[in-house]
């Protein structure tokens, strides 16, 4: 952070609660050592096109057909609008914790604790959603052995605890795996894409027509809204991308371990979201060109990697598989490293139930042990929740579309609000392009959150439920216990300046 920070509004005045909260922010710090490609392969791994496309890709063929693809950039093209204002919030204030700490500090405090409640609860479903997928549809398929609910929740709870011990382990250590499993997704994802363009040219069976078919949806009614409980085909189609775009901010989450957060997050989220974005379309284009009877292979419980096996060769087809299961483990490892520093920061700040214990860092590793555990056990938890399901993969993927749908909902209405009051930016601003970069956001958001009226979200609307009652439970304790004013958040120019002074934190080696 280069800028001086006395020109920055505080967040409330400084005062018992204040003092005492500013002094675990120079008590628990961590080494500020990543660097741009480090903060882009987060924002990059978690979203993890990879990952979206492959799981989701087989709804959209039965909700909406294949062409329900078109939905991809018109959904792209709104979360990079929602990034983009993401990005001139971590300009101004990159401290971790990135919603909840915006909300706090330039709304107020209780609805900043309810911004943090609802990410965390996203965080706690959205790993567990990620890794079932390895074990509920790709190891099956690459080493030829039938899924049952039993394995599927062994193998899910063995990749959840791997990632854990790796982010308790070594921040380092888990940025380089994060780092090499992005680098090959990048170079793995570019090259199928063009070899399935060329050799689907070379042998006569490209089929651009695919992208413009129905099947096995049926034609009639296609671009209907739907009614009040039941979102059309073509809106449905919009999932695709609702889910597979989403992460991207994790980036700000990690600001306090970012070396120039102020100007490397803003870009770093920008780039993964337009990068994840054309690279997706040109994937998505390709596969529907070559998918062959749209309506026989919806069938397929794997349908991406039946077309490039039927296109490329098993070999090429079991490569893919194997891609996205790095794929697949970065995203989880990515997820669990944003959700143990999302429970951290708001531990620092002493709004998490078990604060005493989460926000600590500790000395030998470096990392926050207390909350690596912390989300380690709730991901489990959840894992157990909804592993006797036969709907388990649909109703996590829905409630991990949904709740990030709500936090970047709120996230910009603050912005609109109080848009006119922010801090000076530090290194990104949107400009002349900030009114139509909100109209789109919003437009975007409001149209996104209305496809989750269909019936067909039920279960993962109550999960939303039953999170938000408990959060709701701790919120009523700590302002019964310590008031609205106990809710006041640290000084923020006090904070800074304490965020300045960590020379000695600093590292170079990312």
């Amino acid at each position: 952070m280069t800028a001086p920070r006395s020109d920055r509004p505080t967040g409330a005045a400084s005062g018992d609660a204040g003092s005492g909260l500013t002094e675990n922010y120079r008590q628990d710090r961590m080494a500020r050592e990543l660097g741009w490609y480090a903060s882009f392969a987060v924002a990059f791994g978690f979203v993890s096109i990879a990952t979206g496309i492959f799981t989701t890709y087989g709804a959209v063929l039965n909700s909406s057909g294949p062409r329900g693809i078109w939905a991809w950039p018109i959904a792209v093209t709104g979360q990079l609008a929602v990034a983009l204002i993401f990005g001139a919030l971590a300009a101004r204030i990159p401290i971790s914790g990135y919603a909840y700490q915006w909300v706090s500090r330039i709304a107020n405090p209780i609805a900043g604790w309810v911004m943090g409640w609802i990410s965390f609860t996203f965080l706690g479903v959205v790993v567990v959603a990620v890794d079932y997928t390895i074990a509920a549809t790709i190891l099956p398929e690459l080493f030829g052995y039938t899924y049952t609910l039993q394995n599927a929740w062994a193998i899910t709870a063995v990749v959840v605890l791997v990632q854990a011990i790796l982010v308790a382990w070594s921040t380092r250590m888990t940025n380089k795996v994060n780092q090499v499993a992005v680098t090959i997704q990048i170079i793995g994802m570019i090259g199928l894409t063009v070899l399935l363009f060329v050799v689907g040219a070379a042998s006569g069976l490209l089929d651009f027509g695919n992208l413009f078919e129905t099947a096995p949806v049926a034609s009639e009614g296609y671009w209907d809204f739907g009614d009040l409980d039941h979102a059309g085909p073509f809106p449905l189609a919009f999932l695709l991308g609702a889910f597979t775009i989403v992460g991207f901010e994790s980036a700000a989450n990690l600001a306090e371990e970012t070396k120039n957060p102020e100007r490397v997050i803003p870009k770093a989220m920008a780039q993964a979201v337009l990068s994840l974005g054309v690279l997706g379309m040109l994937f998505l284009i390709a596969v529907t060109a070559l998918a062959g009877d749209t309506a026989e292979l919806a069938k397929s419980a794997t349908p991406i990697a039946t077309v490039i096996t039927d296109v490329l060769g098993p070999v090429v087809g079991n490569f893919l598989l194997v891609l996205v299961v790095i794929s697949i483990f970065s995203c989880g490892l990515v997820i669990t490293l944003s959700g143990t520093r999302l429970v951290w920061a708001m531990s620092r700040d002493e709004r998490f139930p078990g604060w005493q214990a989460l926000h600590k860092i500790s000395h030998s590793r470096g990392t926050p042990l207390g909350a690596s555990l912390f989300m380690l056990v709730v991901a489990q938890a959840i894992l157990a929740i909804f592993s006797m399901s036969e709907d388990a993969l649909f109703s996590l993927f829905s409630a991990g579309t949904l709740l990030p749908a709500l936090i970047y909902a709120g996230t910009v209405l603050m912005y609109v609000l109080k848009r006119r009051t922010l801090p000076p930016s530090q290194g990104f601003s949107l400009g002349r392009w900030e009114t139509p970069i909100i109209v789109l956001a919003s437009v975007w958001l409001l149209y996104e959150l209305a496809i989750f009226r269909d019936e067909s979200f039920s279960e993962p609307i109550l999960y939303a439920l039953v999170m938000f009652a408990i959060g709701a439970v701790y919120l009523t304790y700590l302002l019964v216990r310590h008031g609205r004013k106990g809710m006041t958040m640290p000084d923020l120019a006090d904070v800074d300046k304490i965020l300045d002074s960590e020379a000695p934190l600093e590292d170079d080696r990312l």
